[in-house]
């Protein structure tokens, strides 16, 4: 049976956690992966806690929920802090090294490229997504399409997206196991 990815993409109101979220579950659809994405987020429109998490598989999908994590990428240090404790040591936990004080887990600086790049935070979570879908062995294709499709200033959120991408790509060695990529650190 192949296996089910769960992923859940954890950050504040005002990071475009549920905007990152849906572009990666609508990018592995279009792989033709069968996918759930849900979301919560406070009452806030900035600050309150966000979360979006998206199941794939080959196989029809028969349960809305995460049953476990197996990627969790933290934007925000209160985010790494609610969800961290419910990750095992299979987890793999990505962060924002610029906002985030992670225990364990590989760093990128998302939001300090994106200001550098950019100027602005905004980018961030577009990078990341980039850094993710390196570690996922998501065809980046797939992901451009829907930025342009699904994103506002898509020229930029592409760009931002192509320097996570090689972030993650250049800390990770892929190695496909049942249909699904499992990232390795090089040493």
């Amino acid at each position: 049976m192949p296996r089910e990815v769960n992923i859940r993409i954890a950050g504040t109101g005002g990071q475009g956690v549920i905007k990152a979220g849906l572009v990666l579950a609508e990018a592995f659809a279009l792989e033709g992966k069968n996918v759930v994405q849900t979301q919560s987020y406070g009452p806030e429109a900035r600050g309150g806690a966000s979360r979006a998490d998206i199941i794939v598989s080959d196989d029809e999908i028969d349960f809305p929920g995460l049953r476990r994590v197996d990627y969790l990428l933290v934007l925000h240090d209160s985010a790494y802090r609610k969800y961290y404790p419910q990750v095992d040591g299979e987890t793999h936990v990505i962060y924002d090294s610029s906002l985030v004080n992670a225990r364990r887990g590989l760093g990128f600086p998302f939001t300090e490229t994106s200001i550098r790049e950019f100027g602005t935070p905004l980018f961030a979570n577009m990078i990341a997504i980039g850094a993710l879908t390196a570690m996922l062995g998501l065809q980046p294709e797939k992901v451009e399409v829907v930025i342009q499709k699904r994103m506002r200033k898509a020229e930029e959120n592409v760009k931002a997206f192509r320097i996570g991408f090689e972030m993650g790509r250049r800390v990770t060695k892929p190695k496909v196991v049942s249909h699904v990529v499992k990232p390795y650190i090089l040493s």
